[in-house]
């Protein structure tokens, strides 16, 4: 068994036995790399940073060669924990590659509550040497800390040799490593996803009279703000249709003008509807604002739950803001 295992990863030219005599090493069997759940964590995972970047320019193709020297992890503890170091932006060298991960993972993982050490399946040697399992362990645990709400797929676990090295000669030993959670029960998973909901969901499934109050809310101040372009909505379901309100709404709101020439101001068919809900969206991410299950063609269909989700969101951020500026007046 042993002999086929260092075979294999000669082979990758992923395992340098010398570099780890004396310690133990989890190395991922070679069946499981191809297990379906494991590609669709992936997936999940590099779907998730590259959302998260956008706004960065940084696009992530490969986990294991990626993430590596420290650039990726720097960014993604920026976006999501607004902690800025000061560490290079960019480690050409190995040993500034090092010392850029040691700094955020030290600071990494007080932000997942791991300061003690216990728990930590990760670490600097592990994550520039390209190690899938604890890249993957670490991506998981910041997924868990940082956005709890994003969807990865459940009950992954990998088949995974742990290899001992020493002077005495080489002891492995065959175990199932778990990435992510089992699926809870059905009624357990009910109560979860009931838990998890979109406010905008469960606000829906309330009284008419509710919903109504809440979308009067979200329109008074939709009007609060586009008051200053002489714009006045009065029917959320259909006015945000087209993306041109919604396009100048973001930009009353996050301070800055789209070009028109990035937009269509009159759209006259459902593509440019589209395009105008796309570019509205990019850049709601871009702002930090992540929207979860909307699609454009959702918002252009007139889905007033899409619709209120995406409202509902710039109301939560901007809604103290725009309380002061009132008050001020």
């Amino acid at each position: 068994m042993e002999a086929d295992i260092f075979l294999y990863h000669k082979e990758e030219d992923t395992l340098d036995v010398e570099s780890f005599q004396g310690e133990k090493r989890k190395v991922i069997q070679p069946a499981s790399l191809k297990d379906p759940k494991l590609e669709k964590l992936k997936e999940a995972l590099g779907d998730w940073i590259n959302r998260t970047l956008r706004a960065d320019h940084i696009v992530v193709q490969s986990l294991e060669e990626d993430l590596y020297d420290g650039l990726v992890l720097h960014h993604l503890l920026s976006r999501l924990g607004g902690v800025h170091l000061s560490v290079d932006e960019i480690a050409l060298t190995s040993t500034a590659q090092i010392h850029k991960l040691e700094v955020v993972l030290e600071e990494l993982d007080k932000r997942l509550g791991l300061q003690d050490g216990s728990g930590i399946k990760w670490d600097v040697k592990l994550i520039h040497s390209k190690d899938l399992l604890a890249t993957l362990h670490l991506l998981v645990a910041m997924v868990r800390c940082f956005q709890p709400d994003v969807d990865l797929p459940p009950n992954v676990k990998v088949e995974v040799v742990v290899v001992e090295v020493s002077k005495s000669g080489i002891k492995s030993d065959v175990q199932t490593e778990v990435l992510t959670e089992e699926s809870r029960d059905a009624d357990s998973a009910s109560l979860g996803n009931t838990e998890r909901e979109d406010p905008i969901e469960q606000l829906l499934k309330l009284d008419a009279h509710k919903v109504n109050t809440v979308k009067k809310a979200i329109l008074h101040f939709v009007n609060q703000n586009m008051a200053n372009v002489g714009l006045q909505v009065s029917d959320m379901d259909k006015q945000f249709a087209d993306g041109v309100i919604l396009l100048l709404l973001i930009g009353q709101l996050e301070g800055f003008f789209i070009p028109l020439f990035d937009f269509n101001l009159t759209p006259v068919n459902h593509s440019e509807m589209v395009h105008n809900v796309t570019l509205a969206l990019d850049l709601l991410n871009d702002s930090g604002l992540q929207i979860s299950n909307v699609a454009p063609q959702d918002i252009v269909s007139q889905d007033i739950a899409a619709t209120m989700k995406v409202l509902y969101l710039l109301f939560k951020k901007h809604k103290a803001k725009c309380e002061r500026t009132s008050r001020e007046k």
